[in-house]
């Protein structure tokens, strides 16, 4: 397992009105990535960005940008993403007739590739497109709004999916990522990671508070006592 925890604030929750100032502060915070959500109002139920607004956002910004496309269909729009300055491009199974053609897209244009597994998504879809990843996103609440409460069965489907993750590795593939996204927080990030996660979004837990450093400096303190 990945020692190297990841923070990814996602903006979804950051003040639009200001967002390039949200996206320094964030990261001057200790902050790692920024998570960038978007949604269509067809695969789930809300509309938030595109990649005009991850092209804004990128001279802010050296951090890696993780893009999570909540839309179907999906691959017509990955390219706009890529030039749009994204670094990862994380999609559905159930945005695409073909996630092994797609997952092809995202890295032939040159971008990190990710799967992502709502809750009731199965883990068996990943099983053949394992070489083609780069990061496998878990999220632990029913996409399409910000601010829900972790649902704790995502940590038996978090340990799954890591050992899904050594076994590959140990028959010598590459890294991957295993990113947790809903309802993440310092109370919880602690017991998220023990099961398996590397990488933590949050949103509401970070740009709902007053003082980002404090919460992602007790994020890591929450993390540091994970063996």
């Amino acid at each position: 397992m990945m020692k190297d925890f990841i923070i990814a604030p996602s903006i979804l929750s950051a003040d639009f009105a200001c967002l390039g100032k949200e996206v320094k502060e964030v990261i001057d915070a200790g902050a790692d990535w920024i998570h960038f959500d978007v949604m269509d109002n067809h695969y789930v139920p809300n509309l938030t960005i595109g990649p005009l607004v991850c092209d804004a956002i990128r001279p802010h910004t050296r951090a890696m940008i993780d893009v999570h496309l909540m839309i179907r269909p999906v691959d017509r729009i990955i390219p706009d993403f890529v030039k749009a300055g994204a670094n990862i491009i994380s999609v559905h199974p159930e945005s695409t007739d073909h996630l092994d053609r797609t997952l092809g897209l995202i890295r032939d244009l040159g971008c990190q590739a990710g799967v992502v597994l709502n809750p009731a998504t199965p883990i068996g879809c990943i099983e053949h497109v394992m070489h083609r990843l780069d990061l496998i996103l878990i999220m632990s609440v029913n996409p399409g709004f910000g601010g829900q409460s972790f649902i704790p069965h995502s940590l038996v489907k978090i340990n799954r999916v890591r050992h899904l993750i050594d076994q590959h590795i140990n028959q010598g593939g590459q890294a991957i990522r295993l990113e947790v996204d809903g309802g993440i927080k310092p109370s919880n990030i602690a017991e998220v990671a023990k099961a398996g996660a590397d990488t933590f979004v949050a949103g509401s837990a970070i740009f709902g508070q007053s003082d980002y450093r404090q919460v992602i400096t007790e994020m890591r303190h929450q993390l540091a006592s994970v063996s």
